[in-house]
């Protein structure tokens, strides 16, 4: 089979960095990047990678004056509120070298980190931003983000990558009903799987290796929901701990590092059900047309978009044990339509948990 030389191929575990080891570890737990202290990037190719990834094209002089000008609205905005030192060599570096230099030591390296944490702030908001502001349906965004989607998981097939099952569409109205009613928060804003993908691989052993890459060329892992990843599946420290090309990386990792799974708090689950499941807010690249179309104040918020999606990752071993007894999918769906029709009936206190007093989860 000849592979597509843009899929590239996917990095055995032997082969992960410390980076590569610290973005996987973050999504497996829900953390926020605003609390990693540096980053452990090698050599610019691999600074670029990270923009790219994000979905900007630093060779086109549109993008690159949008990102310096995000990171200069950085700098100003850590002057202006809380008189950081930063020095002027930080100051006039380019994007690229702010992310290497925070791969580096010293005040420098502090100074890169602390522009690129208020930097992720500023680009975000400005995507939610322009989100609003083009003239495009739910469908019409969606829609993009399917292709993009698609696009990637569609390479990883061809090229004969370790999965043995795609699942990708939108949440249809009446799941749409059924889960807001199960809700104690019965808001649209608090459902992240109007759009949702799920990613069945061989081993367990290919998860890393499929999440790093889904990382590289999807979604940058410092754009996961902090919060809202479950990881009921590997237990981390314990899986890097017999594998020796793992092992000495743990203790170099920012955040703590424990066997402890992450569960979710979706009351309607079977206890023994196991996934990796984590949302994120995906880039996605506008079409000139549309940019074309926006109001004139939109410009300057650049060409990306942020839209939210839901993505499960599984094993097929673990796939098989979930599809048995209390734990499938139609269990997890009677479940939830009960537990509706009580609360329309009798109201919030029929979902109340009988064994606490309190409050039932709510996915």
């Amino acid at each position: 089979m000849t592979q597509d030389a843009s899929v590239g191929r996917l990095k055995r575990l032997e082969e992960f960095t410390l980076m590569d080891l610290e973005s996987v570890h973050l999504i497996l737990r829900g953390d926020s990047v605003i609390d990693w202290r540096r980053l452990n990037l090698q050599g610019e190719q691999a600074a670029r990678d990270l923009l790219l990834a994000q979905e900007f094209r630093p060779d086109e002089p549109g993008d690159r004056a949008h990102l310096e000008s995000v990171k200069n609205e950085a700098i100003a905005y850590l002057r202006r509120h809380f008189e950081f030192p930063i020095p002027s060599p930080v100051a006039r570096a380019s994007v690229e070298e702010i992310l290497l230099l925070a791969s580096g030591k010293g005040h420098r390296q502090l100074c890169a980190c602390t522009i690129l944490k208020a930097m992720h702030i500023i680009h975000h908001l400005a995507g939610r931003e322009l989100l609003f502001s083009i003239p495009m349906s739910d469908q019409d965004v969606f829609h993009l983000v399917e292709e993009k989607v698609y696009r990637v998981i569609g390479g990883m097939l061809a090229a004969g990558f370790p999965i043995t099952e795609f699942i990708g569409g939108r949440k249809n109205k009446d799941s749409l009903y059924t889960k807001l009613l199960s809700k104690t928060d019965t808001t649209a804003a608090a459902i992240y799987d109007k759009l949702r993908f799920r990613i069945v691989c061989r081993t367990v052993d290919d998860l890393l290796p499929v999440l790093l890459y889904l990382s590289e060329r999807l979604f940058p892992f410092n754009y996961v929901v902090p919060g809202e990843s479950t990881n009921t599946i590997l237990r981390f420290r314990s899986y890097c701990e017999t594998r020796p090309f793992l092992q000495p990386m743990l203790d170099a990792l920012q955040t703590d590092v424990d066997d402890g799974l992450t569960a979710g708090d979706n009351s309607f689950s079977d206890r023994s059900y196991r996934v990796i499941h984590f949302v994120v807010d995906l880039p996605v690249r506008l079409p000139a047309e549309i940019l074309d179309m926006a109001p004139p104040a939109a410009w300057a918020l650049g060409p990306i978009i942020f839209v939210l999606c839901e993505f499960q990752l599984i094993d097929r071993e673990t796939e098989a044990a979930n599809e048995v007894g209390e734990a499938s999918h139609a269990r997890y769906k009677e479940r939830q339509k009960q537990a509706v029709m009580r609360r329309l009936k009798l109201g919030v206190r029929s979902t109340r948990d009988p064994a606490s007093g309190g409050p039932k989860r709510d996915r």
